[in-house]
This record gives C-alpha cells, structure tokens and sequence, in this order.
C-alpha cells in the first residue's frame, strides 16, 4: 500500500482526525483532506453556446443548412437545440436517485458535478424550470453528499453548488425550498470542523436561495449577523480562514442589496446601520495580507458609502456628484468621518500599490479593483460595468447591481449568460429583454467567409495596416543611422 500525500499525513503529537492549520474536512476513517483555493466545480468560466445555439452535432445534420430558407432553418435549430438540453436535463435529473445508493464518494461526486453542467446549462426556459421544481430526488441527493464525516469534502463542495445553482433556476417566491435546505446549510457553515471551502460554499449557498427564493425579511435579518459572525477573526472561539472571511463578506453585501439603504448606511436616534456597525471591521480587513479579503472589504465599503449618498436623495437629484457630497448622505460631521477618511486614505493607497511582495499580475488586478472603488468612495462616481451578448449589451451603474452580477456570475459559471438570457428572475433583477440581448442574425457559410476568413479582404487590409505600421516603427527606431535626416 502507498504512501498518503504529505498534505494528507497526521502531524507528529497530533490526534486522528484533527484539522491541519489550513482548514480541512473530515473523512471517512478520520482522515484529512484539503481542498485547494481554486477548487471548482465546473470546468470554465466561459459561456459555451454550442449546445445553447444548436445542440449536438451528431444529432442534426446542419452542413447543408443554406439549401434551406434561412426562418425556417433557424427556427428547426432552435426546437431541436431545445429537445436537446432538456433530454440531458432529464438524464441529469434521474441520475441523482442514484446518488443516496452509491457507496463511492468520487462517483457521487460525479453525478454532482454532471448535475450542476445540467441546472447551469440546460435548464432554460418555463418546462426546464417546471421540471427541476417536480424532481424529488434532487433535494435529498444534495443533502446526503452534506453529511459530515462520510463524504469528501469535494462532495460537500459540489452538493453546496448544485443547491446553489437550483435556487436561480427555480426563482422568486419559493419558500419551501429555502426552508427545506436552510437548517443543514446553517449548521455546516457553524460547524469549525467542516473544510472552508465547503463552509464558503454553504454560506453562498444559504445567501443565494435567500437573495432568490425567500420572502422572509427577518431571516434575511438573520443571514446578515450570522455573515458578521462568521466575517470576524475569529468565530467560536476559532482563527476564521482569511478565504471564508472574504466569502462571508461577499455573502453580507449580497443580501445588504436587498434593504433599504437606511438599513444599511443610516444613523439616527433610532438605529445605526449595519453597515457602519461593521465598518471598523471593515477597515482592519483592508490592512490584512489576503488580496481576497482586502477586495472584498473595499466593495463592502463602496457599498455601504454609495447607500449613504443615496439617504434622503432622489434619482432626478442624483446627476451631479458635487449636489450628493453635500447632501443628507454625506460623511461630514458624524462620527464615521474619522473613520472614512482613514478608509479613502488606504484605498488611495491600495491603488497604486507596488512592491515585490505581489505578483506582477497581482498587483495589476488589485490597482484596477481599488481603482473602481476609490472613484465611488473618494470621487462619489458611480461605478460602471458593461455584459456583452451577442445582440446587444447590459450596462449596470450602481454597486448593489454590480454586487449581485459577480455573485450571480460565481454562481452560474459558465451557464451565466445562457441563464440571463432564459431566466425571468435574473431578467427581472437587472431589467433585461433576453429576446433583444440574444438576437442576432446568421450568417451564410459563404458570409463567414467572406467576413471572417484569413483571406477575406478584411483580413487583407488589417495585415497590410500592421505592415505599415511595422514598417514606420521600425523607420522611427533607425532614424539616427540616416545621413542629412532623411529617412530610410
């Protein structure tokens, strides 16, 4: 029999199954495993629209699609392209009754993951939705890969993710799913012993199906302290992972979208915001060495400062940025001022951050996030974030809607743009027109050549335009080896 892994080993003097200083999870037998930072479920980011646009292609011939009419053509495609998804979407669903009987983590694991490709992907449209809504394995199935100390923390991980995942499908008002999932979730983001990355995970999960699904104001209430809780250095009398910290803090700034902003940033003889509560909190986690964390603080203080802005200010009223620095919403003369100039200063800083402690693309994506903030929190700008589709673009221009797109986004993967262009529910979030976003025409097979060949005459004229430009460069660069000035 070989050796465990080093990273899997007991510590000398340590007991069985006691939890390495990196958080882990536990095993079968007591043994540790760790996840890494980057574990995933999915495969990509990326939107892969083959399967959205026309399905397989052993399914259906579509090389000789121009002896057809072009409407008729398109419109064939799209019925089978969606008998397509929701046959893989069925197979999917029916595999998670499999789930409870399998002994092996890795193969549970499995179907979890072909699951959560199959919600992400598949799942579009009123019958999709229909359909997950009357699967009743799915639910248990999730549960079961929960259990602690039987499956694998990578199962743990991906059960979280698919439950993440079947909140957005099934959309607003469905309470029953958020109780039903709500108490086992709670008690793996509680529980010190579980891996952090599962922890994170159950607490996007919890924040997800609450932000979609509940109606429920004081659990929502509820979430927000246990986020605080969990976002502290330490939680139950336990260090917090710097990773579950910025998860908790991304958690608290999704569901900080959904009260109004008095809740938030105001502060009167009746209550202070949770916003400001946490504030000195948020100021420590800018001074930490996580990248992850000091993010994560500053989009929560962009937040909590545009809210401020926005007490007492109507939308007619909000156009010039000099009017809402000086209004109502302002920081002069409360007691937080102190404290906010404090927070500008070390975003300034956090900027223009240099140094050989960070790598070189470290240090690029931390001056171009910090420099998003600083324009909302010293300049009062209003941030600007803009979704391409192949038919138009979405352009979002406040932090709350920004906060709830990297989340969604997270959530989603590579099935985000599919899903915002089928799902009602996030089209009602962000105000968008799925028919508008992905409508395009298609191209003949003689266009795409044409148009996008490497012989077509556009290709020819940006390779002659490089040519010449080349060619000046390189003019510009031996012009002192000339006689008289000229050039060569």
């Amino acid at each position: 029999m070989g050796k465990k892994p080093r990273s899997q080993r007991r510590k000398k003097g340590s007991k069985l199954g006691e939890l390495e200083a990196g958080g882990g999870g536990e095993m079968e037998g007591g043994d540790i495993e760790v996840l890494s930072e980057t574990h995933t479920i999915a495969d990509s980011f990326s939107t892969n629209f083959e399967d959205f646009e026309l399905g397989d292609p052993d399914d259906e011939d579509i090389e000789n699609v121009e002896t057809f009419h072009q409407t008729a053509s398109n419109n064939d495609a799209a019925v089978s392209a969606a008998m397509a998804r929701h046959t893989k979407l069925v197979e999917a669903l029916q595999s998670s009754e499999e789930i409870p009987t399998e002994k092996r983590s890795a193969t549970r694991e499995g179907y979890l993951r072909k699951l959560f490709r199959a919600l992400t992907q598949f799942a579009t449209g009123y019958a999709a939705r229909e359909t997950v809504a009357s699967c009743d394995s799915l639910i248990p199935a999730c549960l079961y890969g929960l259990r602690g100390g039987v499956a694998k923390p990578a199962e743990q991980y991906a059960a979280c993710r698919v439950l993440e995942a079947t909140a957005v499908i099934l959309g607003g008002d469905n309470d029953e799913y958020f109780e039903s999932i709500e108490k086992h979730l709670r008690r793996v983001v509680m529980t010190t012993t579980r891996a952090v990355q599962v922890r994170g995970a159950a607490l996007r999960t919890l924040c997800m199906a609450n932000f979609i699904c509940s109606t429920d104001m004081d659990m929502t209430t509820s979430l927000l302290a246990l986020c605080e809780e969990v976002c502290a250095p330490e939680y139950r009398h336990e260090s917090v992972s710097s990773i579950l910290r910025a998860t908790a803090l991304d958690c608290w700034a999704l569901l900080s979208t959904t009260v109004h902003d008095a809740f938030i940033a105001g502060d009167d003889d009746f209550q202070t915001g949770r916003g400001l509560q946490i504030l000195p909190l948020l100021s420590n986690c800018l001074d930490h060495t996580s990248v992850e964390l000091r993010s994560a603080a500053g989009e929560c203080v962009a937040l909590i400062h545009e809210s401020r802005l926005q007490l007492g200010v109507e939308k007619e009223d909000c156009d010039n940025a000099s009017d809402r620095r000086y209004r109502r919403g302002s920081w002069d003369g409360s007691e937080w001022e102190v404290l906010m100039d404090e927070v500008k200063q070390r975003v300034a800083e956090l900027s223009v951050e240099s140094g050989r402690h960070m790598s070189k693309k470290a240090k690029k994506e931390q001056r171009a996030t910090f420099r998003e903030f600083m324009a909302t929190i010293v300049d009062d700008e209003p941030p600007e974030e803009i979704i391409t589709f192949r038919g138009g673009t979405l352009q979002l221009n406040s932090w709350k809607e920004v906060v709830q797109l990297n989340f969604i986004r997270h959530c989603l993967q590579g099935g985000f743009q599919i899903q915002l262009l089928t799902n009602d529910t996030l089209q009602a979030i962000f105000g968008a027109d799925g028919r508008m976003l992905g409508d395009t025409q298609t191209l003949s097979q003689l266009e795409k050549r044409m148009m996008f060949s490497k012989t077509s005459d556009a290709a020819k004229a940006a390779d002659q335009n490089m040519t010449k430009k080349r060619r000046n460069r390189n003019n510009v660069k031996n012009h002192f080896l000339t006689a008289d000035g000229d050039d060569i």
